[in-house]
C-alpha cells in the first residue's frame, strides 16, 4: 500500500483537484507519508485524507498539504518560513525541499519528538524544530517571508502579522464552526486578506503542552 503505483494514484488526484505546481507534486511523491502516521494506520497513508496520529491530532489531508505548500511558493522561493503546528512533521518535509529554511513549531512535545526522529532520519537539513505556543509564533527568528498554519486561530493573531516580512504571506485556517483558508499578503499598500476555500482544522490552542 506504499507503492509506487499507490503514490502516482494520490499525485493524479492531486492533479484532478487543481493542484498546478510540479515542485510540489514531486515533492508529495517523494515524502514517505507513511512514516508521519500511525504504522497501524500505513496501509492507508496515501489516501487524500487527513488522519489521526495520536494526541487527539491529526496529519492534513495531502490535497490542503498541497495547496498550502503551492501558495507559499507561488511568488519564488521564500528563504524563512515559519511553521506553526508541525504536528509529526509531515507538512515540514514536503515544504522543507522547496524553500529555505523552515522555523516549525508545535505545542505538544510528544508529537514535537516524533517529528524531529522523522526529520533527522530524512536528513531535512534546513529544519529547526522548537515546543512553542503557535499564537506566539517565533519573534527571536523573525521576520518570515511565509508563515503557514496547521491549526485554526478564531481570528487572525496580531503576533504573527507583526512576524511577517515586508511582501510576506501569512497562510491559515481561521474561525471556529465554520473555518476558511485565508491568504494574508504584506503589500506596500497594506494587509491584503484573500479567502481561498472552506476548510477543517483542529483549533489553534494557547500554551504548550508536556
Amino acid at each position: 500500500m506504499t507503492s509506487k503505483r499507490t503514490r502516482e494514484r494520490l499525485i493524479q488526484r492531486l492533479m484532478d483537484q487543481g493542484i498546478k505546481d510540479y515542485s510540489v507534486l514531486d515533492s508529495i511523491r517523494e515524502t514517505p507519508r507513511h512514516l508521519f502516521v500511525d504504522e497501524a494506520l500505513a496501509h492507508r497513508a496515501y489516501e487524500d485524507t487527513a488522519l489521526p496520529i495520536g494526541f487527539n491530532q491529526t496529519i492534513s489531508q495531502p490535497y490542503i498539504v498541497a495547496r498550502m505548500t503551492e501558495l507559499a511558493i507561488a511568488h519564488g522561493k521564500p528563504e524563512k518560513v515559519l511553521e506553526i503546528g508541525s504536528g509529526s512533521g509531515y507538512q515540514t518535509a514536503v515544504i522543507a525541499p522547496l524553500v529555505g529554511q523552515v522555523y516549525a513549531l508545535e505545542r505538544i512535545r510528544g508529537l514535537l519528538e516524533k517529528s524531529r526522529a522523522r526529520i533527522r532520519e530524512l536528513r531535512l537539513r534546513n529544519v529547526q524544530l522548537r515546543h512553542g505556543d503557535g499564537l506566539v509564533g517565533w519573534a527571536k527568528e523573525a521576520p518570515f517571508d511565509v508563515i503557514i498554519a496547521a491549526a485554526a486561530p478564531e481570528r487572525i493573531p496580531g503576533e504573527l502579522l507583526e512576524q511577517l516580512a515586508p511582501g510576506g504571506r501569512l497562510i491559515l485556517p481561521v474561525g471556529g464552526v465554520k473555518q476558511s483558508l485565508v491568504v494574508i499578503d504584506s503589500t506596500e499598500e497594506g494587509l491584503k486578506e484573500t479567502v481561498v476555500e472552506p476548510v477543517t482544522f483542529v483549533p489553534m490552542l494557547p500554551g504548550t503542552l508536556r
